[in-house]
C-alpha cells in the first residue's frame, strides 16, 4: 500500500484534508508529520486514532532527520504545515521565516533525496499581492504585502528553483481564503461565530470594505487531490470559487446566521498593510476537472452549525491559547 505524507495535519485544511483523503482513496495510507503548535491539535483527528491506514507523527519540519525518516516512508507529499496568521506576523515574522521558509526548504531536500513521485506545496492567492480589479492568474507577478504572504511567496520561489535545477515533480497551489469546521478560532470566521456565540461583539477592522473570496476547505481538499493525481510537475495552480464577499458582507451574513443584529459588530482599527482585494483566476485547475460544489450560504451554515455543535472543542482554545482583541 502506497503512502502520502501530508505535512500540518492536525491544522485546519491539514486535518479536513486528511479525512477527505482516507475516505476518497481507501488504497492508500497516510502519515501525518505535525510538531503540534497552537493552531493544531492531535484532537482535530481524534476520529482516525485508531484507523488503520493513519499514522501521526510529531516533528517539526525543519528537523532534518525527523523530515528524513518520514518521508523514506512515503510515495507522495502534500505540505500544509504553515504559519498562517498575517496579524502574528506582523507582530513577529521569525517563525514565518522559520516554518515556511526553512521548513520547506528541508521538505524539498528530503524529497529529492527520497525521489518522491509527487509533491504538493499550499501556497496561498495572497502572494500576488491586492487586486483592485481584475484577477490574479497563475502568471501574475508576486506583490506580498504582510510577511506572512512574503515567506510563503519565498517559499514558492524555492520551490520553482528546484523544479527549474532538480526536476523536482512539485507543483504549487495557490487558495483563497478557507473555512470550515476545525478552523481556530483567530480566524475571521470562527472568531465571530464563537464571539457572537460568547454574546461578545465582533471585531470589523476598518470601513470593512476590504474584499475576499471564499472557498469550502472540502472544495480545497478537492483541489489538492485534484493537482496530485491530475497536474503536470513545475506547474502552479490557483484555486478559487468566484464567492467574492466584502468583510462587511461577510459579517452581516454570520449575523444574519446566528440571528443577531449589526449592533454587534465593532470597528476596529485597520491592521497594518491590509490588502484590499484578493480573486483568482482558476480557469486552468477547472480543465483538470476541479469544480467547487460548495456555494457560500451552504458553506457558512455548515460552519455555523459545527461551531454550535463543538463548543467543547473552541472554547478552551479560545481560554487558553490566545487573547481576542
Amino acid at each position: 500500500m502506497k503512502k502520502i505524507l501530508v505535512t500540518g495535519g492536525c491544522g485546519f485544511i491539514g486535518s479536513n484534508f486528511i479525512r477527505f483523503f482516507l475516505r476518497e482513496r481507501p488504497r492508500w495510507a497516510v502519515i501525518n508529520l505535525d510538531k503540534i503548535s497552537y493552531s493544531g491539535s492531535p484532537k482535530n483527528l481524534h476520529d482516525l486514532k485508531n484507523h488503520p491506514r493513519y499514522e501521526f507523527v510529531r516533528g517539526d519540519i525543519c528537523d532534518k532527520k525527523r523530515v528524513a525518516s518520514v518521508m523514506a516512508k512515503a510515495s507522495a507529499v502534500v505540505h500544509l504545515a504553515a504559519e498562517t496568521h498575517v496579524d502574528r506576523s506582523i507582530d513577529s515574522a521569525d517563525e514565518f521565516i522559520r516554518t515556511n521558509v526553512l521548513g520547506s526548504t528541508v521538505l524539498l531536500e528530503a524529497s529529492l533525496a527520497r525521489g518522491i513521485e509527487r509533491y504538493i506545496h499550499m501556497s496561498t492567492d495572497e502572494v500576488y499581492g491586492s487586486v483592485p480589479k481584475g484577477k490574479s492568474n497563475e502568471l501574475s507577478p508576486l506583490a506580498p504585502s504582510s510577511p506572512y504572504a512574503a515567506s510563503k511567496a519565498a517559499a514558492d520561489l524555492l520551490v520553482r528553483s528546484f523544479q527549474v535545477t532538480h526536476k523536482h515533480p512539485a507543483m504549487i497551489v495557490r487558495c483563497s481564503n478557507n473555512y470550515g469546521p476545525y478552523q481556530f478560532p483567530e480566524k475571521v470566521i470562527p472568531l465571530f461565530v464563537t464571539n457572537l456565540l460568547e454574546d461578545k461583539s465582533v471585531p470589523l477592522y476598518g470601513d470593512g470594505k476590504n474584499c475576499r473570496e471564499w472557498i469550502f476547505v472540502e472544495d480545497a481538499c478537492r483541489a489538492i487531490l485534484t493537482v496530485l493525481e491530475k497536474g503536470k510537475p513545475g506547474e502552479i495552480y490557483n484555486v478559487g470559487s468566484g464567492q467574492e464577499r466584502s468583510n462587511l458582507q461577510l459579517t452581516r451574513a454570520i449575523l444574519k446566521q446566528m440571528e443577531k443584529k449589526d449592533s454587534m459588530i465593532r470597528r476596529v482599527q485597520d491592521r497594518p498593510g491590509h490588502d484590499f482585494r484578493y480573486a483568482l483566476d482558476f480557469r486552468k485547475i477547472r480543465k483538470l476537472g476541479f469544480k467547487p460544489r460548495w456555494n457560500f450560504e451552504r458553506g457558512l451554515k455548515t460552519t455555523v452549525d459545527w461551531y454550535k455543535a463543538n463548543e467543547g472543542w473552541w472554547r478552551p482554545l479560545k481560554k487558553d491559547r490566545f487573547t481576542v482583541k
